[in-house]
């Protein structure tokens, strides 16, 4: 018989999802993935295709040797999802949260009335990025099919329910911008209890809690092991963070509160700053309260970084500048002496200037041809460094209350400072650690922090799940490099007037 000893964390985001095994020590011992993309329901909206990925996962782990040594398996998902089961199975396909919803006007009156952002932390969002608007768009578009709808649970849950037969709901999930939970008090919000859904939702369980064994037909099909233990399981972001808790001991605090924030990089990036005051939030620039694992309010600020860095890129490789070449920051340095800068915003969903139509200034003028016939892919590669540098510099000033965030050029410190709370340790995952432009000039837009990746080779979402069932921080930090860019303070000075705040 095999030992079971190996973990199977479940990691779907929006774009792609994998699946990975790790051995206790976490290091990775096999991973497959796949693209992820939306199917039409069979009533007719943008689905998430819950029944395409779990064929795959059924078929790769089936034919997988070491699925046979999983002794914990836990789900990692994106937020903004919700399954609704009936008495077999799915009542309804859940909704993609991009897909444009549409509330008459009565009806989004109604809705926004019981939106209030000093209860629930979450602010309007577009498509169906709240997930209270979807189930709204939902029990009113499709009633017969909400009618068959008995249990509510976030999407994480979901893969745990499919393998061991057992509901429960999490916080982490459902404080993701949902309007459905009272960061404040722990508890569904007056929204979600007035509409009838908060009875709806499966139990509450923690992120790290054992559900029960996997399902005898499942692990026969699956190829998993009948013994194994299946985890509740957590949103992605939240994950990440489950990893750096540890740091904010009290002896690590500084002001009032701990200075750490996390920057999560994909298809979002994600701002994530626990110790921050909540009063700063602002709801119209797509700052919120995310909810920790430990059910605790997590200032958050986002913006569609994944999406915006590919528009900049227009067709180049995401590492087309700064090549062996070339001295170390050169591509950048470039853009400041230029100047070159890219206003945002390069995507309609989310972040804090989602309304403006984002454009790039070459010496003050704005280019009015496609971005590949007007610059090099080295030029294109820098820019899109610099502008989420710069787009993870405001919103990190935001989060701490640094003066200058809110887009007065001429406070000093618009570029950071060393005496600010946001000063700090400042934490980045994913891709953009990867990419030594943008870490370049983050470190130097936040001249008083200590911005450091992750040395781990493992994503922090997956990672993150694997240490919720191991207890494990499993955090290797390094410090990121000081590189000089003269001029970067200016520069940044003149793309926040470039924002043209009133």
């Amino acid at each position: 018989m095999d030992a079971l000893d190996l973990t199977l964390v479940i990691d779907i985001g929006k774009s792609n999802a994998k699946l990975l095994l790790f051995d206790a020590d976490g290091a990775v011992l096999e991973q497959h993935s796949r693209a992820n993309a939306s199917v039409t329901a069979a009533l007719g909206y943008p689905a998430l295709d819950v029944q395409g990925l779990a064929q795959w996962m059924q078929t790769t782990l089936r034919g997988c040797a070491n699925a046979r040594r999983c002794g914990h398996v836990i789900a990692s998902t994106h937020g903004a999802a919700l399954v609704a089961l009936d008495g077999a199975g799915l009542a309804w396909e859940p909704l993609d949260y991009e897909f444009e919803l549409a509330l008459d006007g009565a009806a989004a009156q109604v809705f926004a009335a019981g939106c209030d952002f000093r209860e629930t932390l979450s602010p309007d969002l577009p498509g169906g990025l709240n997930a209270a608007r979807q189930l709204w768009w939902l029990q009113n578009t499709h009633p017969a099919a909400w009618r068959r709808t008995r249990c509510l649970m976030p999407y994480a849950q979901y893969w745990a329910w499919l393998l061991s037969g057992v509901a429960s709901s999490e916080r982490s999930a459902l404080g993701c911008h949902s309007h459905l939970w009272n960061p404040h008090r722990g508890t569904f919000s007056s929204l979600a209890v007035a509409r009838g859904w908060a009875p709806l939702f499966a139990p509450l369980r923690w992120a790290h809690e054992r559900l029960g064994p996997v399902r005898a037909d499942v692990a026969q099909q699956w190829g998993l092991p009948p013994a194994a233990q299946v985890h509740v399981g957590v949103h992605d972001s939240n994950a990440c963070l489950a990893r750096y808790l540890y740091l904010l001991r009290p002896d690590r605090q500084r002001h009032s509160g701990p200075a750490l924030t996390l920057v999560t990089s994909g298809t979002w990036t994600v701002l994530m700053a626990p110790g921050a005051s909540a009063r700063h939030l602002v709801a119209h620039q797509d700052m919120l309260a995310n909810v920790d694992v430990m059910g605790r309010i997590t200032p958050t600020a986002r913006f569609m970084g994944g999406r915006e860095f590919a528009c900049l890129l227009d067709g180049a490789s995401a590492d087309a500048a700064d090549g062996t070449d070339v001295a170390d920051g050169a591509d950048l340095q470039a853009l400041i002496d230029g100047p070159l800068h890219a206003v945002p915003s390069f995507a309609s969903q989310g972040g804090p200037f989602a309304a403006r139509q984002g454009f790039v200034l070459r010496q003050g003028q704005r280019l009015t041809t496609p971005l590949a016939q007007a610059l090099t892919a080295r030029q294109r590669a820098a820019l899109a460094a610099m502008y989420c540098a710069q787009m993870s510099c405001w919103s990190i000033c935001a989060l701490w209350n640094v003066p200058g965030a809110a887009g007065t050029p001429d406070v000093p410190g618009a570029a950071g400072t060393a005496d600010a709370p946001g000063a700090g340790t400042v934490i980045v995952e994913g891709p953009l650690a990867r990419n030594r432009n943008y870490l370049l000039a983050l470190q130097a837009l936040l001249p008083g922090a200590a911005c450091h990746t992750n040395a781990d080779s493992v994503e922090g979402t997956a990672k993150g799940a694997w240490g919720l069932v191991h207890v494990a921080h499993a955090a290797l930090l390094e410090p990121l490099a000081r590189v000089p860019l003269p001029g970067i303070a200016a520069y940044h000075q003149h793309w926040l007037q470039a924002l043209n705040f009133s």
